[in-house]
């Protein structure tokens, strides 16, 4: 009996620890059909579940994420404006695939070319304002891979700005995110790929948005569809719900139905498993510094913490939050300067560090300052 009790404990502990070790909303590769995934906390860049993240994939129409950065820092610099008029050359019109149908010569405003390219994936849309903005689509192409170069994109050739199957016009998983991460630093962007449906022309030309997620996932605000014979069905999905957003790439996928399902299923781990936290300036970083040197023998510290950061469901009960600041400091000392930190990390890792600064202003005490105060003590 002794033995058999001693065998059950085991096992139990043994069960015990391998529960442990697997979290709740463990995600498994096997419920991502597709070949290639990730799932990425925009703010942070942190990869939150990866399948194949770097192999290297044509994408189709995700290619345009990185069209629309290039349209969108334009916007922003105030190279162009939405109210331009674009003009469709025969080349933007030769364009085939998805598209809206572009006569040579055709004039359309900055705004209906790029509703063009986010809600109906237009190639020739696409190719229009690359030609707008840099005057062909081939010295386009060039400045997106300067950006994807940029971005740290190792994986990534662009060979067109359209997505269509070419040759050698590759990226991965993580690259994609990587580039949607930074697409949608560009707030405008959600004006265009939450729009279920529009019209061109007067009405003449209906668009309804390739990415069906817009009418069946909770909190969804984007991004963009792709799918080519090459590439297969693609999306890269935003969404966002309490304070936390989320990046869902799926490359490969069999059918639309699989890139919806998948990206969906990423989307449920993420919002299942984190959630936004938002660190408290502590009482301690309000003190007061020895100053060295000065002409005040002390100085008063602040601190303003203005930010929230990612961490796993429960985890706010293991966040660590520690005040690093020194015995003393040396004149002179500016309004402004950091002289400590604040630190917030659950076990190793460091989850925010936030400056603790100086609130005025001491100088460097003198030779003729303190000639002057002696004078001035003899003198009372």
């Amino acid at each position: 009996m002794r033995v058999r009790y001693v065998v059950c404990v085991m096992i139990s502990a043994l069960i015990l620890m391998l529960c442990a070790a697997v979290p709740v909303n463990a995600l498994s590769d096997k419920e991502i059909t597709a070949p290639s995934a990730v799932l990425m906390d925009p703010r942070s860049g942190k990869v939150l579940y990866e399948k194949n993240a770097h192999e290297v994939r044509p994408c189709a129409s995700i290619t345009k994420v990185m069209t629309l950065t290039l349209v969108m820092e334009a916007l922003d610099s105030g190279r162009i404006k939405l109210t331009d008029t674009v003009t469709a050359s025969e080349h933007a019109a030769s364009m085939g695939g998805s598209d809206i149908w572009l006569e040579p010569g055709e004039r359309m405003s900055v705004d209906d070319m790029i509703k063009a390219t986010v809600v109906a994936s237009a190639n020739d849309a696409a190719v229009a304002l690359a030609e707008f903005i840099c005057g062909s689509e081939d010295e386009f192409v060039s400045k997106m891979n300067e950006k994807a170069k940029a971005l740290g994109m190792k994986e990534t050739v662009f060979k067109n700005c359209n997505g269509l199957d070419e040759d050698g016009h590759v990226t991965s998983a993580y690259d994609v995110a990587v580039m949607s991460r930074e697409l949608i630093k560009h707030k405008k962007i959600f004006n265009y790929s939450g729009i279920w449906m529009d019209h061109l022309r007067g009405g003449k030309t209906q668009l309804v948005n390739t990415n069906k997620l817009l009418k069946t996932y909770n909190g969804i605000t984007g991004l963009k569809t792709g799918t080519t014979s090459a590439a297969g069905s693609c999306i890269t999905a935003t969404a966002e719900r309490d304070g936390l957003s989320l990046i869902a790439v799926v490359l490969g996928s069999k059918t639309g139905k699989d890139r919806f399902r998948d990206a969906a299923a990423l989307l449920d781990y993420g919002f299942a498993s984190y959630a936004m936290y938002t660190p408290r300036t502590p009482d301690d970083a309000f003190t007061e510094l020895e100053v060295i040197g000065g002409m005040s023998g002390s100085v008063r510290t602040t601190a303003n913490i203005n930010d929230v950061f990612m961490i796993s469901k429960g985890d706010d009960k293991n966040i660590v939050q520690k005040t690093e600041l020194p015995q003393n400091v040396k004149a002179p000392v500016s309004k402004g300067d950091r002289v400590g930190y604040i630190i917030f990390s659950k076990g190793k890792e460091i989850l925010g560090k936030y400056p603790v600064t100086a609130a005025e202003d001491v100088r460097e005490i003198s030779l003729g300052e303190i000639f002057s105060l002696v004078l001035r003590a003899f003198s009372e």
